[in-house]
């Protein structure tokens, strides 16, 4: 019995075993069958078949009307599959024949023990021709896609280029190459064990998916512009480098960036690697000199340290923690208001608006216009710019940063913040795609022009009311576009040296504007790197491009004129030699007097005050100018002190008939004695005299000594 019960129980646990065995077999063709039968096909064809890759199209780039700026051509690539190479010897010498290739490298490549190896990557068709007559076993061509750029040159630092395997190496053709780069597809052919061609074979074709295409923000008009400057600049100044940007304030699309010098993409390999390495509209650090001072302008607006009213003296230079700061202007420009010395790019006054400033405010708006980090531009290789630290920031660098030195800006950043006081205080990220499309024509993805306020509406306009003098009374008259209000600011800087310190007679020349005024329609930046040729100035060299490339811009957008603007009265050309005058002393003048005075020494001046007899001068007497100088006078009462006395005035040069009219409006009389002019006199000036006293005055013959 108990035999019995343990046979059944075998049995059973047989059977139960043998059951699970089977379902779990089941289940497993079950799972191979469906669940992996393809995956499990492919890879069985995979490994009895020979792939030959067909490469996808790469996606075209349009400019901002749809046309065609890039597309990919279709062109021969020349393989082997080596273990079909019956004479590796022969096949090697009719290749080299057909090609041009070394006999030697082809022989290494086709006895190589590889599936597939290339011999020649994108031939042309006279060699396609002559290797398809060879037929030679294990030798094939295959189609490949080559970039076609149309207009040759056109805008070669924003399009880029790309390498032998199609991929993106520089410009947009890097920054969106995963966008533009499409799906391989690849055509399988049957093989045998030993790699032949199995007759009848199945053939499976894998078809490339083509890349989307980008849509620029690029005008090809605007750009044609741009490089028929840039050509002319290197006929005219050989610079270094020289860089003109074309930007829509509103929206931050770039209508054109060309650079020199540049290269042809299609071609790339024969420019040197410094050409074509990295576009110097986004990378190139340079000192912007006065074409910063719109910072520094916009930051004392803002910051209610300077307004209207607001008058200052130049007298050619500044002193600023024991450092002088010349004015580029010899001798200074004398007594200015606000608008003049925006309008004369003057050095001192800049340094004034500096210093008012200081160090914290000064920075909050460097930050503000993104200075010092890059501006985000959908370009490879863009520069951040260099900016001291605001911890280790002095006086005597904000002095010199207000003038647009001891900083570094790239081109793009300055024209995005000059963009941005266009634009009515919002700055808009600068970018050069505005679409990326899918091969059907689809929206996929949409630059947003999103910006943000970085000054109030009513400092960026009277930035821009000032800024528009620049252009029609001061250093920027040769920028004056026909039939358009603009605005802008001129720039003339020295080349820092690699060990520091600047480089004698190397400079930087730069404009950067926008126009129309009232209704910004472009804004453009002109920045030429070590011009040659003796002219260096901004307002001489950079100037006139602007006014070129703007001109021709507002005319092509159609921009609505202005009628009768009133052209500058004369260009703006650098200063000339002037004379040394010392000025006399016109204190306690009578201001009719005192002008007079000033005349006939070679200066002239500005009142202030209220009276009519001046009680200060600014630079005082004896001090020498340059001829031409504009001199500050402050007017008082006539009455210095409350008992009615008048102070006397200096007589020095002055002929008889003039030291006499002058004591006679002040009440006093004279006691000449001698002819000529006044050499000495008794009281001395200043001195405090009741009404009617006399002024006893020696007057000498130029050039004679002693008594008459």
């Amino acid at each position: 019995m108990r035999g019995t019960l343990s046979i059944r129980k075998r049995t059973a646990f047989l059977l139960l075993v043998t059951g699970m065995a089977f379902i779990l077999i089941w289940t497993r063709l079950f799972w191979v069958q469906l669940l992996w039968g393809r995956q499990l096909g492919e890879m069985g064809l995979l490994a009895h078949t020979g792939e030959i890759p067909v490469e996808a199209p790469r996606g075209n780039i349009l400019d901002r009307d749809g046309n065609l700026l890039v597309d990919s051509v279709s062109v021969d690539s020349l393989y082997a599959v080596p273990v079909q190479v019956k004479d590796p010897a022969a096949t090697a010498a009719e290749l080299a024949e057909a090609t041009g290739m070394d006999q030697t490298r082809i022989f290494n490549l086709v006895t190589q023990k590889a599936a597939f190896v290339w011999l020649k990557r994108k031939v042309d068709d006279n060699t396609a021709a002559r290797v398809k007559a060879l037929n030679l076993p294990g030798i094939g061509l295959v189609a490949e896609n080559e970039r076609q750029y149309r207009h040759g040159g056109l805008a070669a630092s924003v399009l880029g280029f790309t390498g032998v395997d199609n991929q993106g190496l520089t410009g947009v053709e890097k920054a969106y190459d995963r966008q533009l780069t499409g799906e391989n597809g690849a055509i399988l052919i049957e093989r045998d064990a030993g790699g032949r061609n199995i007759p009848a074979a199945r053939e499976q074709y894998l078809p490339p998916t083509p890349g989307d295409s980008l849509k620029l923000t690029i005008d090809t008009t605007i750009q044609s512009f741009v490089e028929r400057e840039l050509d002319q600049i290197e006929t005219t100044y050989h610079p270094k480098t020289a860089v003109i940007l074309v930007m829509n304030p509103k929206t931050g699309g770039l209508y054109a960036m060309g650079t020199r010098p540049t290269f042809n993409p299609a071609a790339w390999q024969e420019a040197p690697q410094s050409v074509w390495d990295r576009n110097p509209a986004i990378w190139y650090n340079y000192e912007p000199g006065s074409t910063f001072k719109i910072v520094t302008l916009t930051a004392a607006l803002g910051e209610g340290v300077v307004n209207d009213r607001w008058r200052f003296f130049d007298p050619g230079f500044i002193k600023v923690a024991g450092r002088i700061i010349h004015c580029w202007y010899d001798g200074g420009h004398g007594s200015e208001d606000l608008a003049e010395v925006v309008q004369n790019s003057c050095n001192p006054g800049f340094v004034e608006m500096g210093l008012k400033l200081g160090v914290q405010r000064f920075y909050k708006y460097l930050h503000a216009f993104g200075f010092g980090r890059d501006t985000g531009i959908d370009l490879p290789g863009e520069a951040q710019g260099i900016v001291i630290p605001e911890k280790r920031a002095t006086n005597l660098n904000i002095a010199t940063m207000a003038l647009g030195q001891s900083i570094a800006v790239t081109p793009i950043q300055l024209l995005t913040a000059m963009a941005a006081i266009a634009n009515g205080g919002v700055m808009m990220k600068p970018h050069v795609v505005s679409e990326v499309l899918a091969p059907d024509g689809r929206v996929i993805q949409r630059a947003d022009p999103v910006g943000h306020r970085v000054i109030p509406a009513a400092v960026a306009g009277e930035v821009d009311r000032l800024l528009a003098g620049v252009i029609q009374n001061g250093t920027g008259k040769n920028a004056w576009v026909e039939g358009y209000p603009a605005a802008g600011k001129t720039g003339t800087a020295q080349v820092v040296g690699t060990g520091g310190g600047y480089v004698s007679g190397r400079y930087v020349a730069s404009f950067v504007g926008f126009a129309p005024v009232d209704d910004p329609k472009a804004a453009v930046l002109v920045m030429i790197a070590q011009p040659q040729g003796g002219q260096y100035f901004g307002g001489v060299v950079a100037a006139p491009v602007f006014s070129a490339v703007m001109g021709d811009t507002l005319r092509y957008l159609r921009v609505p004129r202005t009628p009768d603007m009133q052209k500058p009265v004369a260009p703006f050309a650098p200063p000339e030699e002037h004379t040394p005058v010392t000025l006399p002393n016109v204190v306690n003048y009578p201001a009719v007097d005192a002008l007079a005075a000033l005349q006939r020494a070679g200066v002239s001046a500005d009142l202030q005050g209220e009276g009519w007899i001046v009680s200060r001068q600014t630079p005082a007497a004896g001090v020498v100018v340059r001829s031409g100088t504009r001199i500050l006078l402050d007017l008082g009462g006539g009455l210095p002190v409350g008992d009615g006395r008048v102070a006397v005035p200096d007589l020095t040069g002055l002929t008889v008939d003039q030291a006499g009219g002058l004591l006679d409006r002040l009440g006093l009389r004279l006691d000449s004695a001698g002819s000529g002019i006044a050499a000495a006199q008794n009281p001395p000036a200043g001195s405090l005299l009741v009404p009617g006293s006399p002024v006893r005055a020696t007057f000498r013959l130029p050039g004679r000594a002693g008594s008459p």
